[in-house]
């Protein structure tokens, strides 16, 4: 297993890297000190496993996973595991899709365990793209053969494939290495990354209001401000935050429809 590690301080490069040491198969394959260091290593080293500090000056470790989002790598992703000396950081790593989250001091039998679930995800995710290679064939092949039907998202669920209209998707959360789809019926849950497929349903009337988060622009009944914060309510009157980033695109376009409707 090839790992990169990242962190701004020496002393904590130097640990990682005697600790990684003690692992039977695993190669240190290059370190950074600064996040935007960070694209560039992985497009040269293609490592397997990035271990990422948070908090590191200018660019911080979720600015580096934003950055990674958006580059067209040729390799397969690299997985992530998040460190800090902050614990209360765990619930948003984990919302960006992080492998695993490990607190300074990092324990070698911590590290170990982390290597591990990286190793069990690299075999999951060669499966998984077999998988998802057959899907999109089928997937293909279905709207030749339905160009009329309305446009839709395919997934494999519990032997079988499913799909979803995507006039009847309400809204879209990360979760790890998935995407869980909400629908008035339930939810399920899709292989892949928030940001492929906000891309992906950029042009049918989604938008990202999130880090985490995609919702169809046809449930959103209302907005609510609170202190300089935003959130939106669903037609079935679900809540969910928008991101400071995300406010400013969102009114854009809610704006723009409101225009178009006039």
């Amino acid at each position: 297993m090839r790992v990169l590690a990242v962190d701004d301080e020496p002393l904590a490069l130097s640990r990682i890297s005697a600790l990684l040491s003690q692992i039977d198969g695993v190669e240190l394959v290059g370190t950074c000190q600064m996040g935007n260091d960070v694209v560039a290593a992985v497009r040269e080293l293609t490592p397997d496993l990035l271990l990422l500090d948070i908090e590191m000056p200018q660019i911080d470790g979720f600015d580096v996973v934003e950055a990674l989002s958006r580059e067209p790598l040729t390799d397969p992703a690299p997985w992530i595991c998040f460190i800090t000396a902050h614990p209360q950081f765990a619930p948003t790593a984990f919302e960006t899709g992080a492998l695993d989250f490990l607190c300074k001091p990092v324990r070698l039998g911590r590290l170990e365990t982390t290597v591990e679930r990286a190793r069990r995800a690299m075999n999951e995710r060669e499966a998984g793209r077999q998988l998802a290679e057959l899907t999109e064939q089928l997937e293909a092949l279905r709207q030749t053969h339905s160009q009329a039907e309305p446009p839709s998202i395919w997934l494999h669920q519990r032997g079988q494939m499913v799909r979803i209209d995507l006039s009847e998707l309400d809204w879209v959360k990360a979760e790890a290495e998935y995407v869980r789809l909400h629908v008035a019926s339930g939810s399920f849950l899709l292989r892949g990354s928030i940001s492929s497929l906000a891309e992906r349903l950029s042009g049918e009337g989604f938008v990202q209001i999130h880090r985490s988060i995609i919702v169809n622009l046809d449930r959103l009944r209302s907005l609510i401000s609170n202190r300089g914060g935003l959130k939106i309510v669903l037609a079935s009157g679900m809540t969910l935050p928008v991101g400071r980033k995300y406010q400013k695109t969102l009114r854009a376009l809610l704006e723009a429809r409101a225009n178009e409707s006039q």
